[in-house]
């Protein structure tokens, strides 16, 4: 008699794990996000733009700073992506950084491999960055907040920001001194200058009601998703979740374009960006000349 309980007992538990596998594997949710980035135009274009100018342009490329995404996740993968809307009249894809040339795609996320996989077009080259996921060291916060339906908790890092910067895309202020072509930089002075460090703060609220370690575009490593994210002038706000949709979608690796680290893009597009600067420089001084 004591075995056969024994038994029956051990056969029930098999039957709970393999029932919470099972539903751990089938597991899939939606989340939208609204991402809304601002950008200092105060020193855009120095002198030479006049403030209503700047506010037309800054109108113009409200469509590449105000964007929608979509989160598909399970326990393990996300796939990040864009929603696609029709663009509004006089709001072409020129200005939806057409200018700087760098478009970035689905972004793929494989918290158990620690992999990350995202299309990238860069001045109409197709690259796809493959790299391993970027670990932060979040510190956990008791402070709460609701977000929606869900109770979120705080964490903040500390992210240093690599790649392309839209901030230091812009001419040298007037009242910034022209370097003496005549003499020889130093490496530490010339890293400095094409490679500035700089670290920014990231908050983030996330909630255990959602227990995985997913979040938008490549956040991610706390315990629960990530319902908001701010990281010097972005924020991504979840506007709505949809958890086990009754109809599944398979969430697939990107694979288009020649193959990068995240650390080779960066450099392609720093190399390409301190052109485009220069030129901008180069113009800015022709025009200065004139009479």
């Amino acid at each position: 008699m004591r075995y056969r309980t024994l038994r029956t007992s051990v056969s029930f538990i098999l039957i709970i794990v393999s029932f919470i596998s099972y539903a751990q594997n089938n597991f899939q949710g939606k989340a939208y996000y609204e991402s809304k980035t601002t950008i200092d135009m105060s020193n855009f274009g120095g002198r030479q733009l006049s403030e209503e100018r700047k506010k037309e342009i800054a109108d113009r490329m409200k469509s590449a700073l105000e964007k929608t995404f979509v989160l598909t996740f399970n326990q393990v993968e996300s796939l990040y992506k864009e929603e696609e809307h029709l663009e509004a009249p006089g709001q072409g894809k020129g200005m939806r950084f057409g200018m700087m040339g760098n478009t970035g795609g689905n972004l793929y996320k494989n918290v158990k491999l620690h992999q990350l996989l995202q299309e990238q077009e860069f001045f109409g080259k197709q690259f796809l960055v493959k790299d391993s996921l970027q670990t932060l060291d979040w510190q956990l916060g008791a402070e709460t907040k609701t977000i929606g339906q869900y109770t979120c908790f705080k964490a903040t890092a500390i992210k240093k920001i690599t790649g392309f910067d839209f901030n230091s895309f812009r001419r040298r202020p007037s009242s910034e001194q022209p370097k003496d072509s005549t003499k020889t930089q130093t490496k530490d002075e010339k890293k400095e200058e094409r490679e500035p460090s700089r670290e920014v703060v990231v908050t983030a609220w996330y909630t255990p009601q959602i227990p995985i370690n997913q979040g938008p575009d490549a956040y991610w490593g706390l315990p629960g998703l990530i319902l908001e994210v701010s990281a010097d002038r972005t924020t991504i706000l979840c506007s709505k979740i949809i958890l086990n949709p009754s109809e599944k979608e398979t969430i697939k690796m990107p694979s288009k374009g020649k193959e990068v680290t995240q650390t080779e893009y960066d450099a392609i597009v720093k190399k390409k960006t301190e052109e485009m600067r220069e030129m901008f420089r180069g113009r800015g001084g022709r025009g200065g000349s004139r009479r």
